[in-house]
């Protein structure tokens, strides 16, 4: 499936209202979950239309900072941000989820909220620098998998003023060269020594998506096998058909005695459980 998310901004305030923490980012959450009949799904829960931030703090020296969210039926999400005298770091994000929320979890046996403490990956960003990471990256944690992008974070801002020096993400790093933007001149060599007529025929339909194989391990035995071609339909003003590429898509996920789960990342945002 394909899913809506929206995003979400907090611009806490000081006691003389200058911005002491602002942060603004995607995020989503796969979650397995066990069924009244014994099976076990996987649902995603995406963040509402109406976010509150009640209970987030700037922080000081000696306090940390936090970042917490509520939406939905009774979903939350918060990060504490702990500082030193040069660098700004997340410590833990805690997630509760409510498997009362029979919109997510329709037939889910165990009623009731579900915390998930898993403790930030990510690398210490320098004070007054901004912490940007606009490509996806993923943190998995007790049958939860929890996805975040365009990700913008500065705590303890000084100044009241977000910085403009930028922290990136792994993610965000180039892996091979930037490509060299066309200009005139190289523009004109080329129409004049290489390029020959425009073809006149009509554009190509979208084909049929690459049979991709897919395997996950348990221990040093294959437990599980998918042999297929993958092609979203998202339906929109236009409707878009994006053919999943088994050369760059990773296979992630794991096998259980009564369940498992094969999760395909196409490295554009593209995330697709089973």
């Amino acid at each position: 499936g394909f899913f809506q998310s929206y995003a979400v901004e907090v611009d806490l305030k000081d006691a003389s209202n200058a911005t002491c923490l602002y942060a603004d980012w995607m995020m989503r959450f796969l979650i397995t979950y066990e069924s009244n009949n014994g099976d076990y799904k996987t649902t995603t829960l995406n963040l509402s239309s109406s976010v509150t931030h009640n209970g987030s703090i700037c922080g000081n020296d000696t306090q940390a900072a936090l970042v917490a969210v509520q939406f939905g039926e009774g979903h939350s999400w918060s990060i504490n941000i702990t500082k030193n005298n040069k660098t700004y770091q997340g410590d833990f994000i805690t997630l509760t989820y409510n498997t009362n929320d029979t919109a997510v979890f329709p037939d889910a046996k165990r009623k009731g909220p579900v915390t998930v403490l898993v403790k930030d990956p990510l690398h210490p960003v320098q004070l007054n620098t901004v912490f940007v990471c606009h490509n996806s990256y993923f943190i998995e944690a007790e049958n939860t998998t929890q996805i975040f992008w365009n990700v913008t974070v500065q705590a303890f801002v000084q100044n009241g003023t977000v910085s403009k020096k930028e922290s990136r993400c792994p993610a965000d790093t180039p892996t091979s060269p930037p490509t060299v933007p066309p200009t005139v001149a190289n523009v004109t060599t080329a129409f004049t020594t290489t390029l020959s007529p425009a073809p006149t025929t009509a554009p190509k339909p979208v084909e049929n998506p690459d049979t991709g194989n897919y395997s996950l391990k348990s221990g040093n035995k294959t437990c599980f096998l998918a042999t297929l071609g993958l092609q979203l339909n998202i339906s929109q003003d236009k409707p878009l058909l994006i053919n999943i590429n088994p050369n760059t898509t990773v296979a992630d996920g794991a096998c259980g005695n009564t369940t498992a789960t094969l999760k395909l990342n196409d490295g554009n945002s593209t995330l697709i459980g089973f």
